[in-house]
């Protein structure tokens, strides 16, 4: 039986397209529609938090640089833009080094994206954590990579998520991130 043709899209066409997309092993992901006021709510008090948690601490990586909503070339054909995300390295104006945090705030439109195809994506990338949030449960879940895989660390609903990259210590506070 012959395979049906599929398109397999690359970084030149990515660049080329109104609107906001990512770019999954040649596959292009519509993120539309755009974010809800709770979901950006969330990004930005998660953001927040670890960028105030790094501040204080007087021994954190000079080259942590914490990001919202920024394009990680992985390869030409792949762009994924997560909602937050940590990059220990010195960086130009584009990521093209694996984070070693994403954080992904799952909404009804991209759990599979999430929970699924971006899962693996960054398990095999090499992420080091990977956080899913879910607003409408007020529940986050932390993974973390370990033999080259995903572990689950724990599922949070309350209390404080406190986390270590290298020299960066910083915690968040589960109840301050919701709207």
């Amino acid at each position: 039986m012959a395979l049906a043709y599929q398109e397999h899209y690359t970084f030149d066409d990515y660049q080329l397209w109104k609107g906001e997309w990512e770019l999954i092993e040649g596959m292009p992901y519509a993120m539309s529609p755009s974010p809800t006021v709770t979901h950006q709510t969330v990004s930005f008090n998660i953001a927040s938090a670890i960028k105030e948690g790094m501040a204080s601490d007087q021994n954190y990586c000079r080259d942590c640089c914490v990001l919202i909503e920024t394009d990680w070339q992985i390869s030409n054909d792949t762009i994924v833009r997560p909602d937050v995300m940590i990059v220990c390295q010195e960086l130009d104006e584009k990521v093209i080094v694996t984070p070693e945090l994403i954080i992904e705030v799952v909404s009804v439109s991209s759990t599979r994206r999430d929970e699924f195809i971006k899962f693996d994506l960054y398990q095999r990338e090499g992420v080091m954590y990977y956080i899913l949030v879910y607003p409408d449960r007020q529940l986050i879940k932390i993974y973390y990579n370990e033999a080259g895989g995903f572990k689950k660390v724990q599922d949070y609903i309350s209390g404080a998520v406190d986390l270590r990259i290298g020299k960066c210590i910083f915690s968040i506070k589960v109840d301050s991130i919701w709207r």
